[in-house]
């Protein structure tokens, strides 16, 4: 995947030191001097890498994909960090750039032979292992129409606020309702049907 001209974005690595002590908006307005841009972005990379992995791997179906869109996310993140200006949360902000990351990949021509029989089994670990029902539920969002999907997704699975969902998706926040309400239907219909078979 071609990263283009200028700084490459660093590596995933936890910085041991220099990292300011409070996080959020108020660390990216409080790191000054030479260092910050590499110090902000590996401060991002730490906290965020995995659950990027994980939301755009139940976007896109696909391990190798998902990967390049998450280096895609903090290149653009890098290249990008001096306009951003703490009008939302670095997670929204990174969320965002994900989503886009994912759809521009989607509409690619050879997206579609990308094999989408994936399982939430598939989904990169996080670091504490899921509940049953909870991994269930996240089999029936990965199979949701995209548009409920990605909100599902950054809901529930990222942990966005309405807000912030509607902020990262470029919608109202009467959209993000909408769309959670259609999908927790067609979730609450698909999960008891699976429990009638079950029970069958």
């Amino acid at each position: 995947m071609s990263e283009g001209a200028g700084k490459k974005a660093p590596r995933n690595r936890r910085s041991g030191g220099g990292l300011p002590d409070r996080g959020g908006e108020d660390a990216v307005e409080t790191v000054k001097g030479p260092d910050s841009r590499d110090e902000r972005i590996e401060s991002m990379v730490a906290l965020y890498q995995l659950p990027l992995l994980r939301l755009c791997y139940a976007y896109l179906h696909d391990e190798e994909l998902a990967k390049d869109a998450v280096q895609e996310t903090f290149i653009k993140a890098y290249r990008n960090l001096d306009g951003f200006r703490g009008t939302s949360s670095e997670k929204t902000w990174l969320n965002r750039i994900a989503i886009n990351t994912c759809k521009d990949l989607r509409k690619s021509g050879w997206f579609r032979h990308v094999d989408r029989s994936v399982t939430p089994e598939m989904l990169p670990e996080t670091e504490t292992p899921g509940k049953p029902e909870e991994t269930g539920l996240t089999a029936e969002i990965m199979n949701l129409p995209v548009r409920l999907r990605e909100a599902a997704l950054l809901c529930w699975l990222q942990g966005l606020t309405y807000n912030e969902a509607a902020d990262a998706l470029g919608i109202s926040f009467q959209a993000v309702s909408s769309r959670l309400n259609r999908a927790r239907k067609r979730l609450r219909f698909a999960m008891e049907g699976s429990e009638e078979h079950e029970s069958a």
